[in-house]
């Protein structure tokens, strides 16, 4: 039976609003959406799954823009999705939600984050919200 280890979750945005939009920055910059921390305790070392939920919401502003979005464990990349994203004349807003397994961890607090950025060039998207992201740790 799964044991519930740890739990967190941030919503810094918690509706759709274009009033509030930043721009996704083109590639290899990039901005930082969310971050939270999830702790392993040591009777679990090494013998737990973190599955980590994010949701973005994105809008077109000009061309046809491929966001990636990145999760990293600890300053390194775990996971890694890909999004097309149309602007003005076509559908422009866009909530993406994906979902990553981190397991075998060690004991210890782990800080995840998760990131976009833009590559395609001569493109524009912004972040308009809704933004969460959230992580459940179990033992296995």
């Amino acid at each position: 039976m799964a044991q519930v280890l740890d739990y967190q979750a941030t919503e810094p945005l918690s509706t759709f609003n274009p009033n509030t939009a930043f721009p996704i920055p083109q590639a290899p910059f990039r901005v930082l959406l969310a971050s939270i921390q999830i702790s392993i305790p040591g009777t679990a070392s090494r013998n737990n799954h973190v599955e980590l939920l994010a949701s973005i919401g994105v809008a077109g502003v000009t061309n046809i823009s491929q966001i990636v979005f990145r999760v990293f464990r600890n300053g390194k990349e775990i996971y890694n999705t890909q999004n097309g994203v149309e602007s003005a004349a076509s559908e422009q807003n866009y909530i993406f939600t994906f979902q990553a397994i981190d397991s075998n961890l060690p004991a210890g607090t782990s800080f995840y984050q998760v990131f976009a950025e833009n590559i395609t060039p001569n493109t524009q998207a912004s972040v308009v919200g809704p933004v969460s992201f959230s992580g459940l740790a179990i033992k296995s």
